[in-house]
């Protein structure tokens, strides 16, 4: 479970609002505010959840609807709002401030009371207590308005509620983070290359980030002017940390190829952290004034939580840094990945993903090995890299794709193999099997445009993609243990209608 702290994740909350209306007098509704307060403190308090939750009011009015919902878009902390109506609360009182809200919001479907006291229910219990009645009121006007939300259902202790409720909280985080967040590219997109190209403009627009271009010169810049007590800082933390080949030890014939790498590290860290970069992308086809690829400094940076992409694949590394967020702190780490190569045994086919040199060690079953290894890509020194096995178990890859008129999520879901030894193969390695046949996984993927490119995260889930494409407006095709290839054709086709209408709809 990774405890390290996300580089420049600012600290949100939630708000929990709760509607009903001046019907059942005062008293009722101080009945009402006492009950809500007392989920949302219980909430707040629940280990399971992540994001602090806020008790903000109960509103009874258009007005009061409409200035938590302006007073939530002009709040930096608020990452969005838990909406639940305790009694019924008349939806065209919403229009207003749900037309201008433009946080997220999670429809809570519970009750303050979990069992019925069936022999003493009278009409006046039954009018404070019907969330039934209330929340189909608002749910219709949602779906009327066209809102995308997620509805947790269920009574607000249960423990599945609160993972539901946790899941999009995390989602929530992320995309407040991802609001304005700038993202750096060292160099352009890989020459010739199609799918790590896209309409920035168009991802800015629908995502929220930015990613703006710097010259190589001004991250070497960076990197020459690191000093040597820095330097040794670095080292020491090297040999505390990983198991270091003898010959990148202080004694060892190739110890300078590890300060060339600490260096890079530095240098891009204090580049990344002047101008509050959320992740950065590079090409190894843009490597003047650098002594070797930065592997190891990459590899310890998305540990962090930046955002990585290699060969300019700038949506790659905007959404590492998105499924960072959301998996902070649960078990498991993520990663920039590449499906590179197929062992295809009739009975047990695997995928053997990893890339030249970036992954990220929070994915690693043991302490990752600090080795150099000839590259022969590049053109430059032999880099430095960490060396490891993914961890066995469940996990996703993930990707985003621009189809000219909008963008797709793609994520399959697989399973982590122990794989057999690959001394030959000095990398960051996983292996996988996919969860849905694997002809079918891989058809299907290659029929969803997806990436050769992906994130893989073994913390996060179907569950958060769903909650992060929502949240985002754009499709997720998830391949699965019971996708088939004649159900994603059909829904790629009728996608294709609704995405192209869904502007209108809205109207």
């Amino acid at each position: 479970m990774s405890t390290t702290p996300i580089a420049h994740l600012a600290p949100v909350e939630l708000w929990f609002v709760c509607g009903s209306q001046h019907l059942y007098g005062d008293e009722a509704l101080r009945e009402v505010e006492h009950n809500a307060r007392s989920i949302a403190a219980a909430l707040d308090a629940s280990d399971q959840i992540s994001v602090p939750i806020v008790w903000k009011s109960v509103v009874t009015t258009p007005e009061e609807i409409r200035q938590v919902c302006l007073a939530a878009n002009s709040d930096e902390r608020c990452a969005g709002l838990v909406l639940w109506m305790h009694t019924f609360s008349p939806a065209r009182m919403w229009i207003g401030g749900l037309s201008v809200l433009d946080k997220p919001f999670c429809h809570l479907h519970t009750q303050f009371n979990r069992e019925l006291p069936w022999a003493t229910i009278d009409m006046d219990f039954m009018n404070l207590n019907q969330a039934a009645h209330g929340d189909r009121e608002a749910g219709y006007l949602h779906s009327r308005m066209r809102l995308a939300r997620k509805v947790v259902v269920g009574h607000w202790s249960a423990p599945d509620v609160q993972d539901h409720l946790d899941a999009w909280a995390r989602v929530a985080r992320a995309w407040h983070d991802l609001q304005g967040a700038p993202f750096a590219r060292f160099g352009d997109n890989m020459r010739h290359v199609a799918v790590t190209e896209g309409d920035k403009v168009g991802a800015q627009m629908r995502f929220g980030f930015s990613f703006n271009g710097y010259g190589i010169g001004d991250l070497v810049e960076r990197i020459d002017a690191v000093d040597d007590r820095s330097i040794d800082t670095l080292v020491a933390e090297y040999l505390d940390l990983y198991r270091v080949a003898p010959e990148l030890l202080p004694s060892g014939a190739r110890h300078a190829s590890l300060r060339d790498g600490a260096a890079i590290e530095l240098g891009l860290r204090s580049f990344l952290l002047e101008g509050g970069q959320r992740g950065f992308t590079t090409n190894f086809e843009d490597l003047h004034g650098m002594t070797q690829l930065p592997g190891l400094a990459v590899q310890r940076l998305m540990s962090e939580g930046y955002g990585f992409g290699a060969e300019g694949d700038w949506k790659s590394a905007a959404m590492l840094r998105a499924l960072k967020v959301i998996g902070h702190g649960r078990t498991g780490g993520t990663s920039f990945m590449e499906d590179y190569t197929y062992h295809l045994d009739s009975d047990d086919p695997l995928i053997l993903g990893a890339h030249m040199l970036e992954t990220c060690p929070t994915i690693a079953s043991d302490v990752p090995s600090l080795e150099v290894h000839a590259l022969g890509i590049g053109g430059k020194a032999d880099p430095v890299r960490l060396v490891f096995d993914a961890s066995p178990g469940p996990a996703v890859t993930a990707c985003i794709v621009d189809l000219g008129n909008r963008f797709r999520m793609v994520a399959l879901d697989i399973e982590t193999v122990t794989p057999p030894p690959m001394p030959a193969l000095p990398v960051g390695r996983a292996v996988w099997r996919t969860a849905a046949p694997f002809d079918v996984a891989c058809a299907a993927w290659i029929h969803a445009a997806g990436s050769h490119h992906t994130v893989y995260s073994q913390a996060v889930t179907g569950e958060h993609l769903r909650d992060l494409a929502s949240i985002a407006g754009v499709e997720l095709v998830h391949i699965q243990l019971s996708t088939t290839l004649d159900e994603l054709h059909r829904d790629l086709r009728v996608n294709e209608v609704f995405y192209a209408l869904g502007a209108g709809l809205r109207a």
